[in-house]
């Protein structure tokens, strides 16, 4: 009965931390990457990206901003990639490019 019980116990913690590091694996399977969108001029042009791009699979978060034509998306790899992105802004009307990283001095 004892021998059951401890058996169970650690089938119980496999289990647990199994799960814990299924759920760290995907935390770290994020891209984050910032895109220049030439032609979204207005505030129309924000929720249309907004609406529809943040609904893309594998998009977690996005973060337009108007003043620098900046999209800034997180994404999850295993879902989606950055042309994929691109070629889902091209079928919003929008040119889109990677914004280039600036290097540190």
């Amino acid at each position: 009965m004892v021998m059951k019980k401890i058996l169970l116990f650690m089938l119980c913690v496999v289990f647990a931390s199994s799960t814990v590091f299924a759920q760290d694996t995907k935390k770290n399977d994020k891209e984050i990457v910032t895109f220049i969108v030439k032609n979204m001029e207005c505030d129309n042009c924000v929720k249309k990206v907004e609406k529809n791009i943040a609904f893309e699979k594998g998009v977690t978060d996005l973060q337009c901003e108007l003043s620098t034509q900046t999209v800034k998306v997180t994404y999850r790899k295993d879902k989606t990639s950055e042309k994929n992105l691109i070629t889902a802004f091209k079928k919003l009307g929008y040119e889109a490019e990677k914004k280039a990283v600036d290097a540190k001095p």
